[in-house]
């Protein structure tokens, strides 16, 4: 085993040369103003108490009041100040930091590039050279100023950077974390002139704020998903993680094969995946000539949509199933896109069919079977961008009394901040608190609705000066109960009311069941909110976090809750960090760090929640930029008009395929419906209990939950076929078929009959996920 390999001498000079070298952590932002160099120097004091040795050099404050107060007693190595162009410039002075020897330096702008005959001509040479002697570096940068990254900023919102450095260097660092920062926070700073010495007025567009901002995002999930990645490799872990999204495209060499390439990309792109295209094909026989045509472009097309293309080889078709599935999990691909079986009952009783077969020894990969509807109705794969102009009649269309209430109430309602994280413990509620005392401080009446500490000392100094509204005391069951008193905030009616845990189920007695709901009615009541809530307690992520840990997270907020939110900013903060944290005692109490540590704060977990929620929030912020102006969009728009029509039945799994028809029907702007064939006479005692709780979750998550009747349980295909074309759906979704292969043959298969009667229309299979659990 590898494990057992004798070292090289140049493997054992490497690994002695690793222990000498110094750490690096780099703080990443979307602009400057985000709160890098603010965050930077209360780790480097944080570090200092902890008895570390720490000194800053080249450090740029701007004259912060905020920045400057972190500068506190940190001992500064006089920078080498020189001019460029009439600026002025600091380079680290490299012969004092040698012979000073600190444990920790902090230094800002990574970007930077220094005066002509300095020892090395960038800072981050300078670092290299530091870490090298021993030294531990932390430093920031902008996301436009990795190379990579500023071809498309610049492209997208015309904003160059003066000095970048290569695409590769958050790969150099131990540890990076993101400072993510709404573009409204960002535009309020400027406006009130926090932000001096920020001279390009570029960058304070709101919308070029937001594609920086989701830059960020998405480069720091890469550079996530590639740790878990390697984690996953080290100990043994194969298939998807649960987080990114990876598509697989097989096509054929014939004139439909541009047809799967295409809403493959389509898929893709919308979920911010990987795009991989795979053909079987015979190298021991001469391709025709038609054959070499269709091959030349469809490897042209794969290249044009930025995906990867490989040939298979070719060895009977009954070993294709085989095959693909065997490609799919050794890459980690979450979706298979193929086309629709043209073979007829009889032919794939005998012959088999493909998808089928694929369908069936698929796990943890979900099928996406491609309806070729240009030979129904001629529709284009790829229709013309849709205008988003108003049109006369919307112009000069007269507002009813409703219409009027209605906007009325939105003019009047409170604004929602919300910052979320991957875990407990990463600092959204001291952020809210630090927010709250921001706010006071310039006049605002802040009020703390309700609190918890969880006794983490430093979050507790940040509740010094804000007012807590006591909690409401309730009996139930000759029980004595406490719960945050929504009455007395909107009697108080502050100006900003702080909620923490916002998933938080309220205690037996209190008027709503959710905090969520009492937020709700703060809102109405014009009181701006402040609060707090994980990545995990998203009611449709609620399986990918299963997948992920295999806990089932029991308390949830649905996800229109984060879409009514004004600002939704991510509180970032790697999984050594967290897990240090958590043992040093500021996460939870002493008797429960191992318990934790051993199971959802494993570092499996956390760096995938960690990528999760990188994404989650990235794509909040594109919807955000495709609502604002649709040509700001990353992921561009849909471009067609999808109804998604989801099909259930009563067992264990339904909930996983309503919330993914959610997540569908969000991402492509589509109406969705949720649809039940009920057998007359054959009603289960709980089942309309059961059914119940399928069509509260569909109205939660803003679907409609039908239920059509039948006689026999044959005709189930057949209703849903009908059903779904009145309801003009484009898309169905459905689970895997669990029957065995000789009760299929004696009571038939509903899904194999849907993929018959269904082939006009796209057909996703979603997997029956087993629990994933990381196990260290």
């Amino acid at each position: 085993m590898e494990s057992y390999k004798r070292k090289t001498p140049e493997e054992i000079l490497l690994s002695i040369s690793e222990l000498h070298r110094g750490r690096f952590k780099i703080y990443i932002g979307a602009v400057s103003g985000t709160g890098k160099t603010y965050h930077m120097l209360r780790e480097g004091q944080a570090l200092k108490k902890q008895g570390n040795d720490v000194v800053i050099c080249a450090i740029s404050t701007l004259q912060r009041p905020e920045t400057m107060e972190q500068l506190g007693d940190l001992e500064r190595v006089p920078s080498i100040h020189w001019d460029k162009k009439g600026t002025e410039q600091k380079d680290l002075n490299l012969e004092c930091l040698i012979e000073r020897n600190p444990e920790v330096v902090l230094v800002d702008s990574l970007a930077h590039r220094n005066r002509p005959n300095a020892q090395f001509p960038t800072r981050l040479d300078d670092i290299k050279y530091l870490l090298s002697h021993g030294i531990s570096v932390i430093t920031t940068i902008n996301v436009y100023e990795l190379d990579g990254i500023m071809e498309i900023a610049k492209k997208r919102t015309g904003i160059e950077a003066s000095c970048t450095v290569p695409s590769d260097t958050l790969e150099l660092a131990d540890e990076v974390r993101l400072i993510d920062v709404t573009p409204e926070t960002i535009l309020s700073r400027f406006a009130e002139g926090d932000l001096k010495g920020t001279q390009d007025s570029m960058l304070f567009k709101r919308g070029n704020l937001g594609i920086l901002r989701e830059l960020a995002l998405r480069i720091v999930a890469e550079d996530v998903n590639d740790s878990l990645d390697k984690h996953r490799e080290e100990i043994g872990l194969l298939g998807p993680s649960g987080v990114t999204e990876r598509i697989l495209v097989s096509v054929q060499y014939h004139w439909n094969g541009s047809i799967y390439v295409r809403r493959g990309q389509q898929i893709a792109k919308r979920l911010n995946g990987d795009l991989i295209v795979v053909s079987f094909h015979n190298s021991k026989k001469t391709d025709s000539k038609e054959t070499a045509m269709f091959k030349k472009s469809i490897s042209k097309l794969v290249e044009k949509v930025e995906g990867q293309f490989e040939e298979l080889p070719y060895i009977n078709r009954r070993r294709i199933p085989h095959a693909l599935i065997k490609y799919a999990i050794s890459h980690n691909i979450t979706r298979i896109v193929l086309g629709h079986s043209r073979h007829t009952w009889w032919q794939e009783l005998w012959q088999g069919s493909l998808a089928n077969k694929i369908i069936q020894k698929t796990h943890n990969i979900d099928v996406f079977l491609v309806a070729d509807r240009t030979e129904i109705d001629g529709e284009r794969i790829l229709p013309a961008k849709m205008n988003s102009e108003k049109t006369s009649q919307e112009v000069f269309h007269r507002l009813n009394t409703q219409e009027i209430k209605d906007k009325l109430g939105q003019i009047k309602r409170g604004k929602l901040k919300v910052y979320i994280g991957a875990a407990p413990g990463v600092g959204k509620t001291y952020t809210m608190l630090r927010d709250g005392n921001d706010l006071k401080k310039k006049g605002v009446q802040v009020l703390i609705g309700l609190l918890e500490t969880h006794g983490r000392k430093e979050t507790l100094a940040q509740t010094a000066d804000l007012e807590l509204i006591p909690r409401q005391k309730l009996i139930y069951q000759g029980i004595h109960l406490e719960e945050m008193d929504t009455a007395a905030i909107i009697a108080r009616s502050p100006d900003v009311i702080l909620v923490d845990e916002l998933a938080h189920t309220n205690v037996p007695g209190s008027t709503y069941k959710k905090r969520y709901e009492d937020v709700l009615d703060i809102l109405n009541a014009g009181i701006n909110v402040i609060t707090t809530v994980n990545v995990q307690h998203l009611e449709s992520l609620n399986d990918a976090v299963f997948q992920i840990t295999g806990i089932h997270v029991r308390e949830t907020v649905p996800d229109h809750i984060l879409q009514l939110a004004d600002e939704v900013q991510l509180i970032d903060v790697s999984p050594q960090s967290l897990q240090a944290r958590m043992k040093e005692g500021k996460i939870y109490a002493t008797e429960k760090i191992d318990q934790a540590l051993n199971n959802f704060f494993k570092t499996g977990n956390l760096i995938a929640l960690r990528e999760l929620a990188l994404r989650e929030i990235a794509d909040d912020v594109d919807e955000r930029l495709e609502s604002l102006e649709r040509n700001h969009s990353l992921r561009g728009p849909w471009r067609r008009k999808e109804m998604i029509f989801v099909c259930v039945n009563s067992t264990e799994h339904a909930e996983r395929l309503i919330r993914r028809g959610f997540r569908i029907a969000f991402r492509l702007k589509a109406n969705w419906q949720v649809n039940y064939v009920q057998i007359s006479g054959g009603d289960k005692p709980d089942l309309q209990a059961r059914l119940e709780v399928l069509h509260k979750l569909t109205v939660r998550l803003g679907g409609k939950f039908v239920i059509h009747q039948t006689e026999h349980k044959k005709e189930i295909a057949a209703i849903i076929t009908t059903k779904a074309k009145e309801a003009e759906a484009t898309q169905l979704i459905i689970g895997q078929s669990k029957l065995s292969f000789w009760k299929e043959l004696r009571a038939g298969s509903v899904v194999k009959k849907l993929l018959r009667l269904t082939r006009d229309l796209d057909i996703l299979v979603v997997a029956d996920y087993e629990a994933q659990v990381f196990t260290e």
